[in-house]
């Protein structure tokens, strides 16, 4: 099965920037739209941006849309550049893979097939 590993978390003031990336074991970002979702301590796993490559398709929450891009580098290679940080955004951030065939955009996690472990995100005012 696909493996995912999330990195460039860290520590950072609002109305600062960090890219986020997601490393796949194998070529899959090419083939199955992914998506990023958030966690913050207390409250429910929250969907932020999804890519479809094939399609050429983006979507994004209300909550990040103009402030963070969603965009694969290669097969096995995504990012999430995070922009105008407000400490709202501190969270675990996870990358997933969809499931083959679910329909767009994959807002809700039951649509994604495989998860990583996630990469803190802090933002302080």
């Amino acid at each position: 099965q696909v493996q995912l590993v999330e990195s460039g978390g860290g520590l950072v003031q609002a109305g600062g920037s960090l890219r986020l990336s997601c490393a796949a074991s194998e070529r899959t970002f090419s083939r199955r739209p992914m998506g990023w979702f958030r966690q913050a301590p207390g409250k429910e796993r929250e969907f932020v941006a999804a890519i479809s490559w094939s399609a050429g398709r983006t979507y994004y929450a209300d909550s990040v849309k103009g402030r963070f891009t969603i965009s694969i580098v290669n097969a096995n290679t995504v990012y999430l550049q995070m922009n105008s940080l407000k400490p709202e955004d501190t969270a675990v951030y996870y990358c997933a893979v969809q499931s083959s065939g679910s329909n767009w955009p994959p807002l809700g996690g039951a649509v994604y097939e495989y998860w990583g472990q996630g990469t803190q995100v802090t933002v302080s005012s």
